[in-house]
Order: C-alpha cells, then sequence, then structure tokens
C-alpha cells in the first residue's frame, strides 16, 4: 500500500515536472480544455439559475409545495356552500391540524377614483399569509402585515401600472386612492409589484377584511372565496384526504368537499425536464468537443516524444510506469485547466450582468451549485484519463530499439 502511494505521488510529481518543461506545449493544449469546462459548468450553473426562476414563476400562481386549495358545494346544484359556515368549518379542522399558514382567495374587483376618472381595477383579496406562499415579489414598499387589517385607510399592494395611472407618483408619497364601493374607502399604496405582462393595467392585492369593510359582506359571499393551506409536501395526501373528511362532517349533509393540490409539484411529471434535458445536451456535446480536441493533440505530442520514451524504456522504465507517466501527464494538466475554467465559470454566472438577464426577479437567487463545480472538475479529469489513454497505449506498444532510433 505505501509502495503504491510512493508511486502515485513520484508520477504525479514526474507529470508536473514534464508539463513545466513543455509549458508553451501544454499550455496551447489546454486553452480548449479549459474553455470547454468554463462552457460546461456555466451552462449547468446558468441553469440553475433559470430552473429557480421558473420555480418562483410557477409559485407565485400555484403557490409553495404543497398548497392545498379547499372548497365547498352542494353537489345537486353545484353552488358553493354557504360562506360563512365554509369559513368556520375550515379554520376547525386546519387548527386540528396545527396548520399555519393559510389564506382565502378571492378573484374580484373593484372601482377606484383616478386622476383621469375612475377605472375597473382587478382585485385579489387575500390575508397576510398569501405573500409567503406564494412568494409575491413586493419590489417597493412591503406585503401586507396582520396589522393592517385593522387600518382605517385600507392598504393596497399594487403593479406598477396602478402607480402610472395614479400620475406615476413615488411610493415615498404615501399615494392614495379613493375606492367606491358600498361603504367607500380611501386606500393608501403600501407596495409595488412588477408588472406581470408589459401591456398589463392596474391590479391590486387587498386584505379579504378590508375589501369586505369596503363591497360589504354581500359581496365577499357571493364571490365565495376559496381556501388556501400550505403544509408540508411529504403529508399533503394524506392531509388533504382528512381535511376533506372532517370538513365534510362538520357541514353536514347535501354538501361536498373539494381539496386539491394547486402547486407545480402536484403533476406527475418532473416541470423543470425540458430545462434539465437542454442543459444536459448542451453540457454533453461541450465536453465531447474538449475531449475530442485533447486526444488529437495528445497523440501527436507522444509521437513526437517517441524517442524520449524509448530512452526512459533503455534505462529500466517499466511499461506500466510509462503507461501511468504519460496518463498522469494529461490528468494532471487538464486537471489545472478545469480548476481554472470552474473559477471562470463562477464569475461569469455570479456576475451581475449574467444575474439580471437570467435571474431576473428571482428573490432566492441560488447560490453557485457545488454540483456544477463538481462536474466541471470531474469532466477535466474524465477528458484527461481520455487523452492520456490513448496516448500511453501507443508510448507502451513502442519497441525501444525503434524508439531510440527514431
Amino acid at each position: 500500500m505505501r509502495n503504491a502511494a510512493t508511486g502515485f505521488v513520484g508520477a504525479v510529481v514526474e507529470a508536473w515536472a514534464e508539463l513545466r518543461i513543455h509549458r508553451t506545449r501544454v499550455l496551447l493544449s489546454l486553452i480548449g480544455v479549459a474553455v470547454a469546462v468554463c462552457a460546461l459548468t456555466t451552462v449547468v450553473g446558468l441553469g440553475a439559475v433559470a430552473e429557480q426562476a421558473q420555480r418562483e414563476f410557477s409559485e407565485r400562481g400555484g403557490g409553495r409545495p404543497a398548497t392545498l386549495s379547499i372548497s365547498s358545494f352542494a353537489p345537486d346544484t353545484g353552488m358553493p356552500a354557504p360562506y360563512t359556515e365554509s369559513r368556520d368549518a375550515y379554520a376547525k379542522a386546519l387548527d386540528r391540524y396545527g396548520v399555519t399558514y393559510t389564506s382565502a382567495v378571492l378573484y374580484t374587483g373593484l372601482r377606484a377614483q383616478f386622476p383621469d376618472g375612475v377605472r375597473d381595477i382587478g382585485v385579489t383579496a387575500v390575508e397576510a399569509d398569501y405573500g409567503t406562499m406564494h412568494r409575491v415579489p413586493v419590489q417597493q414598499g412591503r406585503w401586507f402585515q396582520d396589522a393592517d387589517s385593522a387600518r382605517l385607510a385600507p392598504a393596497l399592494v399594487v403593479n406598477e401600472a396602478f402607480l402610472v395611472a395614479l400620475g406615476g407618483v413615488e411610493l415615498s408619497a404615501n399615494p392614495t386612492v379613493p375606492l367606491l364601493g358600498l361603504n367607500g374607502a380611501t386606500a393608501v399604496v403600501t407596495g409595488v409589484l412588477p408588472n406581470n405582462y408589459p401591456e398589463e393595467g392596474p391590479t391590486a392585492y387587498m386584505l379579504l377584511d378590508a375589501f369586505e369593510r369596503v363591497a360589504g359582506p354581500d359581496a365577499v359571499a357571493q364571490g365565495q372565496p376559496s381556501l388556501e393551506a400550505w403544509v408540508p409536501p411529504e403529508i399533503a395526501d394524506e392531509l388533504a384526504e382528512r381535511l376533506r373528511t372532517d370538513i365534510a362532517s362538520d357541514l353536514g349533509d347535501g354538501v361536498e368537499v373539494a381539496v386539491n393540490r394547486n402547486d407545480f409539484a402536484a403533476f406527475g411529471e418532473d416541470p423543470f425536464l425540458p430545462i434539465k434535458l437542454l442543459v444536459g445536451g448542451v453540457a454533453a456535446l461541450v465536453l465531447l468537443l474538449g475531449a475530442l480536441g485533447l486526444v488529437n493533440i495528445s497523440l501527436v505530442t507522444v509521437r513526437q516524444r517517441i524517442r524520449e520514451i524509448g530512452v526512459r524504456r533503455s534505462f529500466g522504465a517499466t511499461a506500466g510506469r510509462v503507461f501511468f507517466a504519460v496518463l498522469m501527464e494529461s490528468v494532471v494538466a487538464t486537471m489545472a485547466a478545469g480548476v481554472v475554467g470552474v473559477l471562470a465559470a463562477v464569475a461569469i454566472v455570479k456576475s451581475p450582468f449574467v444575474t439580471d438577464a437570467i435571474g431576473r426577479g428571482v428573490v432566492d437567487l441560488p447560490p453557485f451549485p457545488l454540483d456544477a463545480a463538481i462536474l466541471g472538475l470531474a469532466a477535466s479529469l474524465f477528458v484527461g484519463a481520455l487523452a492520456g489513454l490513448l496516448p500511453a497505449i501507443v508510448a507502451v506498444r513502442v519497441k525501444v530499439i525503434d524508439a531510440i532510433r527514431y
């Protein structure tokens, strides 16, 4: 064991010495490897950022894994069950199982007085936990707090188009807007979200309690909010069935309860599989090109060193020692190139220009993935072993007398 370790270290030292002697040739041959490893690692790293961006976009719509949507209705008519009774039954069941993140959700609308006249605005009436459950990307100001329910002036979290419609005022000016409803109120803008698409009109989020005060209880009852609950994914299916049974029992006969998952993870197939396949295909192609280029260079290099190899064999170097020495020259060189390529990839992926272009709007920007760095180093090791294997076989098969005469 000790002799094997000593032999390995000696081969590495010898390989490094050979690389220093032929450093110009080695440098030229390894530029392509470093570029290939950099490209490979960069593609994988950018793929992780793109996947996170797609994940967050999906969670904004359907909620984080696992988000359950609860609704109740009369099966014979399809009409929703009375809101007050349903709300109490939902709260009782969720409290029984210790579910802490919940939010009622009502998609509705209001009329608001803007400087250029009255406009209809889309309103999503929710509770404070909705922002966490759906990763709502507040870019200015803040999301709702529990204390906002007691405000006489309702709080609004609006999109950029809403502020533009108010005359382009700054959020720091505490902009207000009169809401035209049953009871009316002047709302205060406390947060701003980016537009979902360029031509989007004014939209707003509002706490459900505040919406009920402005529009009246009948507007909420008629809209029939659904309830969402964020639960651990590993117990989501079992908990969904228990919630359905318990709520149906509380509401009595004649009411059917539906508990379904909204989040992207509820679907059987991996929604990010196309991204992963694309990244994997590009990475494999880059690796293949880098390996082929280095193999050709290594073969030419060994043929130029035939006489040197013959002299070493004549002085007692075994075939195994020559084979391992030639192989390790390639491996050590490509590992050095791999380190340079990985460092360059980290600099590229974490640069502000790239993160703004690929990860625009990402709240939890992921760190540079460790598996990408490991993959880059493993790829350089693989390329080095592949590029050194054929030349090492050629070196071993050379006859000593022919090599010296070469």
